[in-house]
């Protein structure tokens, strides 16, 4: 699932650093400091599948996370919110992944204490042993060695499994090169649309497979041309997916990179689909949210408010949504278990409220974060997952955080713009 983000404040994003110099975070002592970030090359293997219904929570599109508890003494208080939420079960299969490059030089880890990790003592295990069982689902490098232990603690009391953590863990803070940690936390969702098999009623944007000959890499066609020249159109005929009845519904799932289909077939019946990225043209992403606030045309970017500015401005419509010449193809799932969330760049579903897309040349994919970000939308203190990427979140300390599916995900979604700070948990070394 790669996908980008809009910009949803009339400013121009500021380095995160200038609006949390408030923020409830302990102060932590720098023990050593590694310039390069050594990658953790993957995740870990799944527990037997007839173990896991003994603590995956029973799943629903939105059901609320457990509220995180308030930061320790030396820290303000955080108020604990909850994020609607689907609980992803791993998926079927075990794949074994390929060792990790070494990622680009666009971070460095500062290994602290766990005692300086914001809201650690609180933390809830069972959460956490769900989202590492499925993390073992496709280990690779120096955490894959731990998923024995892992499993093996399954049955294991909340005060064992957190003194295993401690004891083979150690928490590094992520820091950009320039020893800057306090970075942006934003959010993304699964869409769910109607859609028509054929064109018809109002139905008339289509979703593309990607075109014969497509290479990784290699610019083709921008969004204008797609849409208004013979050639990328005669490329694209017989590739259709679906249809949707509104542009914007189309952007924003380029946007999300995966979303459902509730598609009426020409025969009349009803199914829901799963679409996920399969590729794009390879043209640079521009944000048409900030596009409008830099014209002075909105105050409010989400989408939400473009398309209320499109209700006015419909004569504008095509001109905006040229704006930005990336261009997303995908291919079609079944969805086997609705409660599982699309796959993220790792390979694997994506949990709400715990799976966050990363920028892979500073966190490697598979890596356990703990991850503190105050308000104003959610105020959280909790171990996420290194699980995807967007073309849009680039930097140190920058994260995505997955909301879940449906409409009340995608409106918090939309909403999440606030300050962050991530510790990388790796494996302790002899």
């Amino acid at each position: 699932m790669v996908h980008q983000t809009i910009a949803t404040k009339i400013n121009p994003a500021p380095k995160a650093s200038s609006k949390i110099n408030n923020m409830c975070v302990c102060p932590c002592s720098k023990l050593t400091v590694i310039a390069v970030h050594k990658p953790l090359a993957g995740a870990w293997r799944s527990v037997s599948r007839w173990l896991l219904p003994c603590f995956l929570a029973a799943c629903a599109s939105q059901v609320p996370l457990p509220s995180p508890a308030p930061a320790p003494a030396s820290s303000a208080p955080v108020a604990p919110l909850s994020i609607p939420t689907i609980t992803a079960k791993p998926a079927p299969t075990v794949t074994e992944l390929p060792l990790a490059t070494v990622p680009d030089k666009r971070s460095r880890l500062v290994a602290v204490e766990w005692r300086d990790l914001p809201g650690w003592d609180k933390e809830s295990m069972p959460e956490v042993w769900s989202v590492l069982l499925g993390n073992c689902e496709r280990p690779s490098g120096s955490l894959a060695a731990l998923c024995p232990q892992v499993r093996r603690l399954t049955l294991a009391s909340d005060e064992e499994q957190k003194q295993w953590l401690m004891q083979t863990l150690q928490p590094h803070r992520i820091e950009s090169l320039e020893g800057e940690a306090d970075g942006l936390l934003t959010g993304y969702y699964e869409p769910v649309l109607e859609a028509r098999k054929i064109p018809g009623n109002g139905f008339s944007v289509p979703l593309y497979r990607p075109p014969a000959g497509l290479k990784t890499g290699q610019p083709w066609f921008t969004r204008q041309e797609i849409e208004s020249t013979q050639t990328a159109q005669a490329a694209l005929h017989g590739r259709e997916i679906a249809w949707l009845a509104d542009p914007i519904d189309a952007m924003v799932l380029h946007i999300q990179g995966s979303g459902r289909l509730r598609i009426t077939d020409s025969d009349g019946r009803i199914r829901t689909v799963r679409v996920g990225f399969a590729a794009s043209n390879e043209q640079p992403y521009q944000s048409i949210g900030r596009w409008l606030l830099d014209k002075g045309e909105v105050k409010d970017a989400s989408w939400a408010g473009i398309k209320a500015w499109l209700q006015r401005n419909p004569q504008k419509a095509q001109a905006l949504l040229w704006v930005n010449p990336r261009y997303v193809f995908f291919k079609e799932e079944p969805i086997i278990d609705p409660s599982i969330g699309p796959r993220g760049a790792q390979g694997l579903p994506l949990t709400p409220g715990r799976s966050v897309a990363i920028d892979p040349l500073s966190v490697t994919y598979g890596t356990p974060l703990w991850m503190v970000t105050p308000g104003p939308t959610q105020s959280l203190q909790r171990l996420v997952l290194a699980q995807d990427t967007g073309s849009a979140i680039v930097g140190a300390v920058r994260a995505d955080l997955y909301m879940g599916t449906g409409a009340a995900a995608g409106e918090l979604a939309g909403r999440m713009k606030q300050p962050l700070r991530l510790w990388a948990l790796l494996p302790k070394t002899p």
